[in-house]
């Protein structure tokens, strides 16, 4: 009996802890379903909160957001969003935390970020200073409402047309069916309302899949009534309809939602699948780090054992961890970087590995010039719990020493063998008398 509600107990908190609004409650729920069209495309002034339900500090602020939500009932609108459920909701708005509060006012693309402090009052008192300014943008002109998400090709809701290949009967062969790359491609009708809706949506999300895959994943558009050979090939029978192809492979239907994040969400998970892990690049000289960490959001740098220490078997061994490591994570679209223990002090020192504790794990923020260091072991189980804290936005970190990335050394490339102690010179005794050894001079 004791047990049976102990366990009672127990579902109940997770439950609790799990549901942080309901229904009843005047926050509402936003999900990557619902999110354009009750914000984006809304006319309304929106505070919106992602939050991650075991999260203590969200936990808190709940019964602040419900009382300041009651209270601005009808003028400003308060939302919540599960960032750890809708990752891809979150990761659009760049939540690297929790909780993340943001304002989505006169221009909804672009929020701003809520600065404010976290009581039921302070939450009110920053919403109508908010509100103000949307009121004046409104009056200088600027729409805060639906009509940012439903302009021309030219603004469109954060994308534009020009991201959006245009194909036909005659270049769709070979643009699409010869290409490694993954294509979503939409068959619409000028005159379908369905299809009008989708095309700012399908325009954004154009512009934001050609920058995370680095044009591998492509969004294209038919006008079915003109490639009518296309649309019969295909089976084409209502608008808009969007397929997907992949080299070698049939197409298939995309049957997600028709907002930018899920378009986003899916052209990732896509990429993921067929892109191969990212390159582990041995940091040779300081091209390599800068290459690397400046065109990642995140690079990983492992500080290996020297080679006298490991061997080759070895170190292949902790290279083989990160590869598995990189294959897991490649999603995240991280650099990583490897080097030998001794070989770039200054960088050794910058993150506070200093000459001991080897492997050692850090990765690094070029742009805030941060860094989080591996506090577990150098195995599978340790990175990946590393990692994870990183993808989530956890874990604690600290300035790079020094306000910036050190020079780095130019090194020479390991050349994948056992290393060899310095060879010795030879000593000639020859000359020596070996009668005369250990005898005292007088």
């Amino acid at each position: 009996m004791a047990r049976a509600f102990l366990g009672a107990v127990a579902c109940t908190l997770i439950l609790a802890a799990s549901a942080m609004y309901s229904p009843s409650d005047d926050v509402i729920e936003l999900t990557p379903s619902n999110f354009n069209k009750e914000v984006i495309q809304s006319d309304s002034l929106w505070l919106v909160e992602f939050y991650a339900p075991w999260c203590g500090h969200c936990q808190r602020l709940t019964p602040d957001w419900k009382k300041a939500a009651t209270a601005l009932k009808g003028v400003v609108k308060v939302g919540a969003v599960n960032a750890d459920q809708h990752q891809s909701l979150g990761g659009q708005y760049g939540v690297r935390g929790f909780p993340t509060i943001k304002v989505f006012g006169a221009n909804k693309n672009k929020p701003d970020d809520y600065q404010g402090g976290r009581t039921a009052d302070a939450i009110v008192d920053a919403a109508l200073n908010s509100l103000r300014s949307f009121v004046k943008d409104r009056l200088g002109g600027r729409s805060g409402g639906s009509d940012s998400g439903r302009q021309s090709h030219s603004g469109g809701s954060g994308g534009s047309k020009k991201d959006v290949i245009e194909l036909t009967d005659d270049t769709f062969d070979k643009n699409v069916l010869n290409s490694d790359d993954v294509w979503l491609v939409e068959f619409f009708a000028p005159w379908c309302g369905h299809c009008k809706s989708l095309e700012p949506e399908w325009a954004a999300a154009a512009t934001e899949v050609k920058e995370k895959t680095n044009g591998k994943v492509k969004l294209a558009a038919v006008d079915a009534t003109v490639s009518q050979v296309l649309a019969s090939r295909y089976g084409i029978r209502g608008f808009p309809t969007i397929k997907i192809f992949q080299k070698g492979e049939e197409p298939v239907d995309y049957d997600g939602g028709r907002n930018r994040a899920d378009i986003v969400a899916r052209a990732l998970d896509l990429f993921s699948e067929n892109a191969p892990p990212p390159e582990i690049n041995e940091i040779l000289n300081g091209d390599i780090v800068k290459k690397t960490c400046d065109e990642h959001q995140l690079c990983i740098v492992a500080v290996l054992p020297h080679i006298l220490d490991t061997g080759a078997a070895g170190r292949n061994s902790y290279l083989e961890v990160m590869l598995k490591m990189a294959e897991k994570y490649k999603k995240k679209m991280w650099g990583w970087l490897w080097t030998e223990a001794g070989a770039q002090m200054d960088l050794e020192t910058s993150l506070g590995i200093g000459g001991f504790g080897y492997p050692a794990m850090a990765a690094i923020n070029a742009r805030k010039i941060k860094f989080a260091l591996l506090k577990g072991s150098f195995s599978e189980q340790g990175i990946n719990e590393f990692l994870r804290e990183l993808s989530y936005g956890r874990g604690s970190t600290s300035p790079v020493g020094g306000g910036a990335i050190p020079k780095i050394n130019t090194v020479e490339p390991w050349d994948g063998k056992d290393g060899e102690l310095p060879a010795e010179d030879d000593i000639d005794l020859s000359d020596v008398e070996l009668d005369d050894i250990g005898k005292d001079e007088l």
